[in-house]
C-alpha cells in the first residue's frame, strides 16, 4: 500500500448549496457555534475571512481527543462552490507529510450533495488512512445542514 492517498465521501443535505458553501468560504468561524462539541474554536491568523491565502486555526474533537490544525485557504471556487484547505501545522502533520481538504457543495434539485476529498501523504506505511477524519467532516456537514435548514 502506498503512502499517498485520497479519500472521498458525499452526503446529501437539505440546505441550499450556496448557503453551505458560504459558511466554509466566508464564515468558517460560525461552525464552532453550530457544533461546539466537534469544532471548539476557529481563529483567523492571517488574511481575511473568505480570501485565498488566509490562515485559519481549527480546534476540534475526534473520538474524545482534542486536536489542532492550522490551514491555509489554498483555493476558493465560487462557481463550483468549493474551498480547498491545506494543513500547514498541527496534529495531522504528526502522521501525514501533507494533508489537503476540499469541500464542495453541489446543487441537486432542492437538495445539495456535499462532496469531501481528503488528499494526503502518510509519513510511513504503518499510518492508517484518515477515515476517522472523513467521518468527522461528514458529521460536521450534517450538523451544519440542520442549523442552516432551521435558520
Amino acid at each position: 500500500m502506498g503512502l499517498v492517498g485520497k479519500l472521498q465521501a458525499e452526503t446529501l443535505i437539505a440546505a441550499p448549496a450556496h448557503k453551505f458553501h458560504e459558511v466554509f468560504w466566508c464564515r468558517p468561524h460560525h461552525i464552532a457555534n453550530v457544533c461546539p462539541e466537534k469544532i471548539q474554536t476557529v481563529h483567523l491568523h492571517e488574511g481575511d475571512w473568505g480570501s485565498p491565502g488566509s490562515v485559519i486555526e481549527w480546534s476540534y474533537v475526534v473520538d474524545g481527543n482534542n486536536h489542532v490544525a492550522k490551514e491555509i485557504v489554498e483555493a476558493i471556487d465560487e462557481e463550483n462552490k468549493s474551498v480547498t484547505f491545506k494543513v500547514i501545522e498541527g496534529d495531522l502533520l504528526k502522521e501525514y507529510k501533507s494533508f489537503k481538504i476540499v469541500v464542495q457543495a453541489i446543487p441537486k434539485g432542492e437538495d445539495t450533495w456535499v462532496h469531501w476529498t481528503l488528499e494526503y501523504e502518510k509519513l510511513n506505511k504503518d499510518i492508517p488512512p484518515p477515515i476517522k477524519i472523513l467521518g468527522f467532516v461528514v458529521h460536521v456537514s450534517e450538523d451544519l445542514d440542520d442549523h442552516l435548514v432551521q435558520s
